[in-house]
């Protein structure tokens, strides 16, 4: 037999375990905030560009379209080369850094847009400067070797990286991280709401009675507290009502006397 659950009983649920989803949002997003302030180390991107095209010497010749699709297609051999070895050495012995060539390269990013003669050299560090740096360094070590290395001259830079420019910090981002740990928490919570009222076995109305032994109700005991008691008796037509309400006044008079 498939078991269906109306909205009312999702809202119940929701009503009834609201202090604990609220307490699992509430712990997700502290959580967040703190990682994100004080133990993530914020990184900062700097980012220098160079194109792919002739050098002086070449401009006074013609220029035609397939010297520009060469160019283009030289792009994806220059992304590999400027993240070899043999650029990033330099680069490192040139400005001295204590580092490998494999940890730079993971700082390193090169792209291109499609069918562009622009590539763009980003570099992230925890430190803005050395960022810029690091990435005009590489574009100009890599402008000085690659006549050697491809026996070609058409790289130039475009733009390099502001030693001066205010810093962006791009990661961590902590009001992004706390809106998904707000999500993320509700969503557990809520989970974790549903779980435990899929495990709660015990049984608390009528129908949960009629469910679990698959019989009808034939009658209920309700308690019947002194203060309703009291109230049926003074209604008309109540008489043993009344009786019984003297009865248990005179008694608890008794119990004050004593």
């Amino acid at each position: 037999m498939e078991e269906t659950i109306s909205l009312k009983e999702i809202a119940e649920v929701l009503k009834k375990r609201f202090l604990l989803i609220a307490a699992t949002t509430a712990g997700a997003v502290v959580l967040a905030a703190l990682i994100s302030f004080f133990f993530l180390t914020p990184t900062y991107e700097a980012t220098s560009q160079f194109i792919v095209n002739q050098n002086e010497s070449q401009r006074s010749e013609e220029f035609s379209v397939n010297d520009i699709r060469t160019n283009v297609e030289l792009i994806n051999t220059y992304n590999v080369v400027i993240k070899s070895p043999r650029i990033l050495d330099e680069v490192i012995e040139e400005m001295n850094l204590n580092m490998t060539a494999g940890e730079l390269r993971n700082k390193l990013s090169v792209s291109s847009e499609q069918n562009s003669q622009v590539v763009t050299v980003t570099v992230t560090d925890q430190n803005y400067e050395r960022a810029a740096m690091l990435a005009n360094t590489t574009v100009e070590v890599f402008q000085d070797e690659i006549p050697s290395l491809m026996n070609v001259d058409n790289v130039n830079v475009l733009s390099g990286a502001e030693l001066n420019a205010e810093a962006t910090q791009v990661s961590p981002k902590p009001m992004l991280n706390i809106a998904i740990a707000l999500v993320l928490g509700m969503m557990v919570g809520v989970g974790i709401a549903f779980l435990l009222e899929y495990m709660d076995n015990s049984i608390k109305t009528e129908k949960d009675l009629e469910e679990k032994l698959g019989i009808p109700v034939m009658g209920i005991v309700t308690h019947i507290g002194d203060e309703e008691i009291k109230r049926a008796a003074e209604r008309p037509g109540a008489t043993s009502l009344r009786a019984k309400g003297g009865r248990i006044n005179y008694a608890s008079q008794q119990k004050e006397s004593i």
